[in-house]
């Protein structure tokens, strides 16, 4: 391994630019910050040419790709954050899964967890840096190689989604499997979700060890459970998070660092998201911002939500439509994203005018009004 891939997790260059986590933490901002789901991603030329002819978690496993990776988007655009390039699925692998990516089809595990015992087959007690310890490694890589340009984002998958992976063994329209399990065993089900919970904790607590300013959770597969079957499940789970991450933060004397809750298609559930000990919601695209600022009130920031697909129409087109949200919004507690992730077919330029989009109309609004 290089040197500069061991380098540690102190003397990391200063800030210059904490627009982002200032709107994190409610307070206010001269512009609206904007970064993207899936911003180090397929729809950027030296991204496929960084990653041709390398297997995906191969990728996710050197440090050095990671960083470069990451820093792609921002060498492009002015966004006002970065997010560490890695997988939510490194988790179940952490766990003792085998998963791979398979070209044309995602993310596949060959053997899935199908009986009530294969739970025995994962690993009871992780040990983060043994296992996941290349993330950390790409975190303080990539913390220190941004040279204190704009903020680092960790990320983990939330528990129900990482849960619905590994019992469908993919990705799914239904995730029939995943939900039988929590109808026919509640029980063994509680047990996968308290186990997940555990690892995920730790490997968020280890990512701002590493040098991660702010950390998302991922529950992209809310929006496959009913509001009953999302609180016994899922929301559980996403507050012990929040309250585990905070107290060995504490314990260990490290940041309080900002935390996002991104639930998908979770819109039944926004009161109770935006009472689960995180700072910033983040929101889909099917709900009106109005709608969701009334249901989570003015204690949290919210984040989103334009469509992905916006990004398809003209420039002038994505002008119009920043401006229309931002009025939606109001300029403050309030992050600029998507409401959900990039696709790879999308045109690099027209991510350039939403980025400067937000940036040039929400200076304008907090300017004249």
């Amino acid at each position: 391994m290089e040197g500069s891939e061991r380098l540690l997790p102190k003397g990391f260059p200063k800030l210059k630019n904490d627009t982002f986590l200032r709107a994190a933490r409610g307070e206010e901002t001269e512009h609206t910050p904007v970064w993207c789901m899936r911003q180090a991603g397929r729809y950027l030329p030296e991204f496929r040419e960084t990653r041709a002819a390398q297997d995906f978690f191969d990728t996710c496993r050197s440090p050095k790709l990671c960083c470069e990776l990451t820093l792609q988007p921002l060498r492009r655009f002015p966004l006002d954050a970065a997010i560490i390039f890695s997988d939510i699925l490194v988790v179940p692998q952490a766990l003792g899964m085998e998963v791979v990516m398979v070209p044309g089809k995602g993310p596949t595990f060959p053997e899935p967890l199908k009986e009530v015992e294969d739970l025995l087959k994962l690993r009871q007690k992780v040990d983060v840096t043994a296992e996941l310890g290349y993330v950390f490694q790409a975190i303080t890589l990539t913390r220190h190689s941004l040279e204190g340009k704009v903020p680092l984002i960790g990320f983990s998958g939330a528990p129900w989604t990482l849960m619905s992976y590994m019992v469908e063994g993919g990705g799914s329209t239904t995730m029939a499997k995943a939900k039988s399990w929590l109808y026919r065993h509640p029980e063994a089900s509680h047990r996968l979700l308290r186990l997940l919970t555990d690892v995920v904790t730790d490997y968020l607590v280890g990512q701002v060890a590493a040098g991660a300013q702010a950390l998302q959770l991922f529950e992209s597969h809310a929006g496959h459970l009913g509001p009953e079957q999302f609180q016994e499940f899922a929301l559980p789970y996403i507050r012990d998070i929040a309250r585990d991450v905070k107290s060995k933060l504490k314990a260990e004397a490290l940041s309080l660092v900002p935390m996002i809750v991104f639930a998908k298609d979770a819109h039944y559930a926004l009161r109770d998201l935006a009472q689960a000990g995180y700072e910033v919601v983040g929101l889909d695209w099917t709900i009106q911002p109005q709608e969701a600022r009334a249901q989570v009130g003015k204690g949290v920031t919210l984040q989103g939500n334009l469509d992905p697909c916006a990004l398809y129409a003209p420039k002038e087109k994505i002008g119009e439509l920043v401006k229309k949200m931002l009025e939606n919004f109001g300029t403050q507690r309030y992050i600029a994203n998507l409401g959900h992730g990039l696709y790879p077919d999308m045109n690099p330029e027209h991510v350039g005018a939403f980025v400067e989009a937000v940036h040039a109309h929400s200076r304008h609004i907090n300017k004249h009004g």
